[in-house]
């Protein structure tokens, strides 16, 4: 499985970016890659979308799901598009609805509106966290 996380706007808090960096180093032990891309603006996150990925808007509107149930999500949605998965955060103002009716799924991770960096820290927490719970480690603590 390889992931992409595409987020508008650059981390600029060290002790966010430091975080994200743990989690993505965590998760590099489970995956054949992943990236993150951060790009300016609206239309750079509309032309670095890739088309070989089963793409996931997270939106405050999208599906709500428990950890488990992404996990089973995230492995359902590996299983297509070559393994692939990419997942897009918009910046302040959301992902433009012509760019959201790209997705393959619509993920919120809260149904409080969150600053866009700290949906990026708490999408990457959630995706080890997936990993954990596909492989049975104790992380997750779940059931």
């Amino acid at each position: 499985m390889k992931l992409v996380v595409l987020a508008q706007g650059k981390l600029k808090e060290r002790a966010l970016r430091e975080l994200v960096d743990d989690y993505k180093g965590r998760l590099g032990r489970y995956l054949a890659g992943l990236d993150e891309v951060e790009v300016k603006d609206v239309e750079s996150l509309a032309r670095r979308l890739p088309r070989d990925c089963f793409v996931v808007m997270l939106e405050v509107w999208g599906e709500a799901l428990s950890s488990p149930r992404l996990a089973t999500k995230l492995e359902t949605w590996s299983a297509s598009k070559n393994g692939n998965v990419c997942f897009v955060i918009g910046g302040a103002e959301g992902i433009p609805r012509e760019l959201s009716s790209r997705a393959d799924a619509h993920l919120s991770l809260s149904s409080l509106t969150l600053p866009h960096r700290l949906v990026r820290l708490l999408l990457f927490e959630q995706l080890y966290r997936s990993m954990t719970i596909l492989r049975g480690e104790p992380y997750a603590r779940e059931g």
